[in-house]
Order: C-alpha cells, then sequence, then structure tokens
C-alpha cells in the first residue's frame, strides 16, 4: 500500500492572512488565477491580496478562467504569466480555477513547449510552485494532482496525465458564504460521488479507505444542510461542507474516480448539465449495479441511509432529474465501456447490458 499527499494543508478561520508567511515562501511574484466573481464575492481574493502585501510580494490578476476550463484559456493564462515573470501560482476559487491553476504552473515552467504537453504523458515536466484557495465544497481540488480541461475538438473533458499537487492549500469555510444553494448543493454531490467512486474502486487500499470512510461519515452529517441557503449556516457547519471535500479529494488522489464521473462529462459538454449534479444521477444505479453488495451495504450505512431506495430518493429530492434521450444515454454509456482508461477504476467486468441499466436514468 502507499499513502501520499504532498500538498501542505491548513483549514481554519483566516487561514490566508494567518499564513501569509507560507504563501510568500514560494516567490517574489505571483499569477493569481480566478473565474469572473466568486474569488471576489467570497472575500478569498481580498485576503490574498492583504497576505502578499503583509509580506511584500507582487502579483497580477487573471480573472477569465470560465466554468470547466479549456485548453485554450490555460495557454493564454500562462502566456500572460511567462510576460509578467512570475515565479509562483495562486488558484482561488471552486474546482475550474483550481485545476485551470495547475495546468497554467506547468506551461509556464516550460515555456519552450506548447499545449501538446498538457495531453503528452511521455515527457518528465515541471511546475511552477501552486497555492490553493478554495471558495466551494466539491472538486477537493486544493488535495488532488489532477487538472481536468475542456478539449473542444474532442468535445469533452479529460485529465491530464501529469500530477500537479498543489503545494500549499489554505482551506476557510466563511467563503461558503457567497456561494448559491444550487451551487452548494451540486459541489456537495460531486464531493459524495469522489468519497463514493473511491470507496468502490479497483485502486482502493486500506489507506485510501481511511480516507474514504472518514469523509462519507462527514458527508452524512452535512447531508442536512444542503437544503439551507449558505448564508444561514453556522461557521461550522460550512467547515463541515469543506473538510469532507478536502476529504475526498485527498481519498481519490490515491484512487481517481470511476464510472460516474466518466459518464458526466458528455452531458456538462453536451447539455450544460452542472458537474455535480450530472453525476450525482448516475450514483445509485452505480451502487445497484456494483458487484459486491457487502461494500455498497456498508457504504450506505456510513452515508446514514437504510438501503439504496431511501439513498435514491434523497438524491432525486436535492438534484431532481435530467431530460436526456435514453438513446443519447446509452451510446454515452459505450463510448466509456469502450475506453480501457475510464473502465480501470471498475474492479468487475462488465457487459454492455450492465452498462445501459447504469446508464438509463
Amino acid at each position: 500500500m502507499r499513502f501520499y499527499i504532498p500538498t501542505k494543508i491548513f483549514s481554519e478561520e483566516q487561514c490566508v492572512v494567518n499564513h501569509s508567511l507560507d504563501i510568500a515562501a514560494y516567490g517574489k511574484k505571483a499569477l493569481i488565477v480566478t473565474g469572473r466573481n466568486s474569488a471576489k464575492s467570497s472575500g478569498a481574493f481580498a485576503d490574498v491580496l492583504s497576505a502578499l502585501g503583509q509580506e511584500e510580494v507582487d502579483s497580477v490578476l487573471f480573472d477569465e478562467i470560465e466554468e470547466n476550463p479549456s485548453i485554450e484559456t490555460v495557454m493564454r493564462a500562462a502566456q500572460f504569466g511567462l510576460r509578467e515573470q512570475v515565479d509562483f501560482v495562486i488558484g482561488i476559487g471552486g474546482g475550474s480555477p483550481l485545476d485551470a491553476a495547475k495546468a497554467i504552473a506547468m506551461m509556464i515552467a516550460n515555456p519552450d513547449e506548447d499545449e501538446r504537453l498538457l495531453y503528452d504523458g511521455t515527457k518528465p515536466t515541471k511546475n511552477l510552485p501552486v497555492v490553493a484557495v478554495p471558495t466551494t465544497a466539491g472538486t477537493g481540488s486544493e488535495a488532488t494532482p489532477y487538472s481536468i480541461l475542456t478539449i473542444h475538438k474532442s468535445r469533452t473533458k479529460k485529465s491530464l496525465p501529469h500530477m500537479i499537487f498543489p503545494d500549499l492549500a489554505l482551506v476557510d469555510g466563511r467563503y461558503l458564504t457567497s456561494i448559491s444553494q444550487s451551487g452548494m448543493v451540486y459541489t456537495a454531490v460531486d464531493t459524495l460521488a469522489h468519497l463514493i467512486e473511491s470507496c468502490l474502486n479497483t485502486h482502493a487500499t486500506g489507506y485510501s479507505r481511511m480516507l474514504s470512510e472518514y469523509g462519507l461519515k462527514l458527508w452524512a452529517k452535512a447531508k442536512f444542510l444542503l437544503n439551507h441557503q449558505p448564508n444561514d449556516l453556522e461557521p461550522a457547519e460550512r467547515f463541515l461542507l469543506m473538510e469532507a471535500s478536502t476529504v475526498a479529494g485527498m481519498a481519490i488522489s490515491h484512487t481517481g474516480t470511476s464510472l460516474p464521473h466518466g459518464l458526466s462529462y458528455m452531458l456538462t459538454y453536451e447539455y450544460g448539465i452542472p458537474h455535480g449534479k450530472a453525476v450525482g444521477v448516475f450514483l445509485p444505479n452505480f451502487l445497484e449495479a456494483y458487484l459486491d453488495v457487502s461494500d455498497v451495504e456498508n457504504v450506505l450505512k456510513l452515508l446514514g441511509f437504510e438501503d439504496l431506495d431511501e439513498f435514491r430518493l434523497f438524491l432525486t429530492r436535492l438534484l431532481g432529474e435530467i431530460n436526456i434521450p435514453e438513446e443519447v444515454l446509452l451510446a454515452n454509456g459505450k463510448t466509456v465501456l469502450a475506453n480501457q482508461g475510464k473502465m480501470a477504476n471498475y474492479p468487475f467486468p462488465m457487459s454492455e447490458e450492465e452498462m445501459a441499466d447504469i446508464c438509463r436514468l
């Protein structure tokens, strides 16, 4: 078994300002990578500027990261960072800015390479240091080596083959106050998917299950919060959601995700369904099809559900339904089934009929 989390993680109120010296240790000029709104509306951007100013570290801002960031945006940001001669990258936001920050840090550190490097796993690479400041409780990107980008040429999303862990993660539950209620739900369901898919995984070990099973217990406590507005939550409740997300990120850093994630990408790219919802709708069928019934029962028990029917009803009420033609869903399932990389994390052989059962929503 192996266990490896090189990221230094702090989780506390005023986390960014409290650890200004840790941030400053990575260089004298930072490229701050964000989306359009969440970094500023959450207060995280102001905290980062305060921390950098306190330590006399310069910075420049790239705030054009879209939801489901593209290769093209990453390359524009990297070119901007090269022109500005930055020596480390700070990602602020949800999974999109954090994933993009990792890819940008790699491209800046390899200035003689073009975008082909992003998906060329044969070349050894280096990257600038990355500081991650999450403002959502979903992707756990602050604790994973993954960077998932949109490839418009292929009309899909795909993880880079390079492992790029953040050097430092600063997790503060206060930043959840600015997220929408639907955003909180979808990101929390993404966390749930990470925990389930890591626990029921070819590569799960005793070490990784320590994380996924602990995370499932945290999620069981947090699931009742998802009918509330983020502003109505107590500080400890927001930190509970954040902790579950970070722990889930640590879990999938050892195992990767499985079929619900593989099936979700088409729904997001072609139909604009938010990632957490696109993943979550497949979770009940995934559990029903999973061959080790005792493992499924353990997952449901840790989540506080009596049986699969109760779990399915809970997610349906939480997420609603999706309206996509069945033939499209089945065709997507065949595509995933034919992809050995996407199937590698599922521990059992799977037939077309079994995949179709997972895809029928």
